[in-house]
């Protein structure tokens, strides 16, 4: 303010000056001569008024967009738009729902209904229309409805350059009265720069773009598509009179939530046009009486297909978009995405056809009992309480009312309508409180999916959890322990150290003391397997990993080195930090579902690793393709490795007592009986986290089935298993993939590698083959060897049933 008031003094003394010498001038001059005089003289301070505000005199007037800066190319903010594969529009990113049309693109009785009621003399003036603005000053002062002087032409200057917002107005805009006459006269510069520099058909257009059309509808484009379910082409004159008709008040005449002020104004709309001859009294008696037909539906960011997907989508590009100068949800860039529609499709049905299963299967399992209990059993105490604390409403209740917790808890448990998520209707609405909805939502078990391509990386289909309005934390990308699924890593590391599927393992009672550094204190681990008894007998590797035996997993974790195991797991694409303790082996270390999937790629690719690829490519407003997906993949392990791993997963759907045998249930048929497939379980302590990961050559896919908290999960038995609730949702999906006709080319069979796999002792001619071996194994194969002995840190306390 003091550098204002030191400003205004300046500008008046400079005033006073001139205005002294000035009059001077002409004191002794005709009457005539001074009036002539001064009406020139008006009309050059007018001038040097316009040019101290274009280029902010002083800082008085506030910035304003330059010609080739702003004018040359006006920003709007205009929605992405992301796309499948298939060439379907999945959905969009905006804070304004906005798509761009070319003049051509709309129909033209919707330039005629506009220009009649806008701006009747929009291809006679020059920005401004000075008839106009006589006019509104004379239905001011005569106190008549007084009407608008904007030409479309300064609307769209308003609209697009947001004067009155985006532009300050400056040291002056702060004094009262000022602050509007800067503000219009901005408009006046801006338009006629935009008159300057664009034809009219391209100022309809981007007027048409620009404006708002209430409900969060911005553009003519959105506006179709919000109140008529249609398109600019196929809009009808009277419609084009209802949209045209808001432009005066977008709420008040909005025919939605004020229908009959909208066909009030549509008809106003329809008897100009008769005054300007685009239509006659006929047509307007005619289209006057036809009911307002409204298709309304406001889209929402979470609008459209994959909704996991496409958030994941946005994650993935925000850094982009950061280094690059790309706002996601202003640009307009058109994303194109790995994502199939169609297998998208199938991915969700199977993942609502097994989980409506699973949940019957929980209800029952944990009738008349809590689900949330702690490793002994043993309902958790104030769990509930605890995830109230955390909503806003428990927050909120507090601020209310402090140091008063019992009227806290008296609301906490005050029916009242929730919206819940039911499997059959959808979402519900019920009378409850606030703790009953809590302990209803957290009874249900979630679950997560994923296909890839292992020779692309294209993620082809994305299931983040069972729905999306109810849980929008993504179970793709959540971190869990992945249990027996780890063992793919100790086994291809085995590999990669010179073992084979047949070499063998003794099946037997493991005992380590291992040091706790945190407690300072030795403690014993002693791993079981799933069916809580060890064979004493020695079994090939196959075998092995096929039943998913904890014991010969920790015994070639031993043997094999576990930072060496956590190396290779890192190479073939888990990105998560892992602990390197004894139980690694077993899965103690949390990964997530993407990059487990994209690891068990890797395996299905021979050996190369190629980082999941969610989007191939960008194009911006343009039309310039401004991001291309890095194509480039690394070999990570030797293709005999990734060889004899796939021999060993398909050897879970083969070998006797095999995990993952059920699968055949839904890829046995003869449609895929030309296409081989592996699979591997893995269920962690407690079953909090069941899996399933199954490879084939051309594509792979993961599921995950838990609770949202681990302390949430089936007691015991097989229901709560990888195989029971997550390998269904793949069997599901690949068997809707493997019949469609569309998906032959992800049919097909391993090749083996192009180095020669040594047919020794150790692999006979039937293991190629995939019959149970019959060949003679070398007795002196390495068997039941005791650990090697090495310094390692604390496994994880708990125990890992497969």
């Amino acid at each position: 303010m003091l550098l204002l008031r030191r400003a205004l003094q300046w500008i008046g003394r400079v005033s006073r000056i001139f205005w002294t010498w000035y009059r001077g001038l002409y004191k002794h001059t005709k009457w005539y001569t001074k009036a002539c005089t001064i009406f020139c003289s008006l009309i050059v301070l007018f001038i040097i008024y316009l040019g101290m505000v274009d280029m902010n005199f002083l800082w008085l007037f506030g910035k304003s967009p330059g010609y080739f800066s702003g004018i040359n190319k006006p920003q709007t903010s205009t929605a992405s738009e992301i796309y499948s594969a298939d060439g379907v529009l999945i959905g969009k990113f905006f804070n304004e729902n906005r798509t761009p049309v070319k003049y051509e693109d709309v129909n033209p009785v919707f330039w005629k209904v506009l220009i009649d009621t806008e701006d009747e003399r929009f291809y006679s003036h020059w920005g401004i229309d000075p008839i106009g603005v006589f006019a509104a000053a004379k239905d001011a002062l005569l106190h008549h409805d007084a009407r608008g002087a904007s030409t479309i032409t300064q609307q769209l200057a308003k609209n697009m350059f947001r004067v009155r917002t985006q532009y300050s107005t400056g040291l002056l805009g702060n004094i009262p009265g000022l602050k509007m006459l800067i503000v219009k006269t901005k408009e006046w510069i801006i338009a006629t720069k935009l008159e300057t520099k664009f034809s009219k058909e391209e100022i309809l257009t981007m007027y048409a773009n620009t404006v708002d059309f209430g409900s969060n509808a911005y553009g003519i484009k959105t506006a179709c598509k919000t109140y008529f379910d249609t398109t600019p082409k196929d809009l009808t004159i009277e419609q084009a009179a209802v949209l045209v008709g808001m432009l005066k008040a977008t709420t008040t005449y909005n025919p939605i939530s004020h229908p009959d002020n909208s066909i009030k104004r549509r008809n106003v709309v329809l008897a100009n046009m008769i005054e300007k001859g685009d239509i006659t009294k006929a047509q307007y008696d005619s289209l006057s009486r036809i009911p307002i037909t409204l298709d309304f539906s406001v889209e929402s960011n979470y609008d459209g297909q994959a909704q996991y997907f496409r958030e994941a989508v946005a994650d993935h590009l925000s850094e982009w978009c950061k280094e690059n100068g790309y706002d996601l949800y202003n640009s307009g860039l058109k994303i194109y995405t790995t994502i199939d529609t169609r297998m998208q499709k199938y991915a969700e049905e199977a993942a609502i056809k097994q989980m409506k299963q699973v949940q019957r299967n929980f209800d029952s399992h944990w009738a008349h009992m809590e689900p949330w209990q702690d490793e002994n059993h043993q309902p958790i105490r104030g769990f509930i309480e605890g995830i109230a604390k955390r909503l806003p409403v428990y927050k909120y209740l507090t601020r209310k009312f402090p140091n008063q917790p019992d009227s806290v808890d008296a609301y906490l448990n005050k029916p009242h309508t929730v919206k819940l998520f039911d499997y059959e209707q959808g979402i519900i609405e019920k009378e409850m409180s606030t703790l009953d909805s809590i302990r209803y939502m957290v009874s249900f078990m979630h679950c997560g999916f994923v296909a890839m391509e292992p020779h692309t990386g294209y993620v082809k289909a994305w299931v983040g959890d069972v729905d999306f309005n109810s849980w929008k934390y993504d179970k793709v990308t959540a971190q869990r322990q992945p249990g027996s699924t780890f063992k793919l890593f100790v086994y291809t590391e085995a590999m990669n150290q010179g073992l084979t599927p047949v070499d063998k393992r003794r099946d037997e009672y493991i005992r380590m003391e291992v040091y706790d550094p945190k407690k300072q204190e030795t403690t014993v681990w002693a791993p079981t397997n799933a069916n809580g008894y060890f064979t004493g007998d020695s079994m090939p590797l196959k075998s092995a990993f096929a039943q998913s035996i904890n014991s010969v997993a920790v015994r070639l974790g031993q043997e094999m080195g576990i930072r060496n195991i956590a190396a290779t797991a890192h190479d073939m694409g888990i990105e998560s930090p892992l602990d390197e303790t004894p139980s690694l082996a077993l899965g103690s270390s949390d990964v997530n579902l993407l990059e487990l999937t994209d690891a068990y790629c890797c395996v299905a690719d021979n050996g190369r690793h190629i980082e999941p690829v969610l989007v191939t490519r960008i194009v911006d407003q343009d039309g310039n393709e401004v991001y291309t997906a890095p194509t480039e993949s690394k070999q990570v392990i030797p293709q005999k490795s990734a060889f004899y791993m796939q021999q060993m997963m398909m050897g879970g759907l083969r070998e006797p007592g095999a995990t993952s045998m059920s699968l055949n249930h839904w890829v046995g048929n003869k449609k895929a009986l030309d296409t081989e497939f592996g699979g591997k379980t893995g269920t962690s302590n407690n079953h909090s986290d069941a899996w399933f990961m199954c490879i084939s050559p051309n594509l792979v896919c993961g599921a995950w089935v838990g609770g949202e908290y681990r302390c949430i999960h089936f007691r015991t038995g097989a229901l709560g298993q990888g195989s029971k609730t997550a390998l269904p949702i793949c069997g599901y999906f690949l068997e809707s993939v493997m019949n469609d006709p569309v998906f032959t080319k992800y049919h097909g069979k391993f090749t083996p590698p192009a180095e020669e796999i040594p047919r020794n002792t150790y692999i006979g001619e039937s293991y190629y083959l995939h019959r149970p071996d019959t060949a003679e194994i070398d007795s002196t194969a390495v068997s039941g060897e005791e650990p090697i002995e090495k310094e390692v840190e604390t496994p994880d306390e708990e125990l890992f049933i497969e």
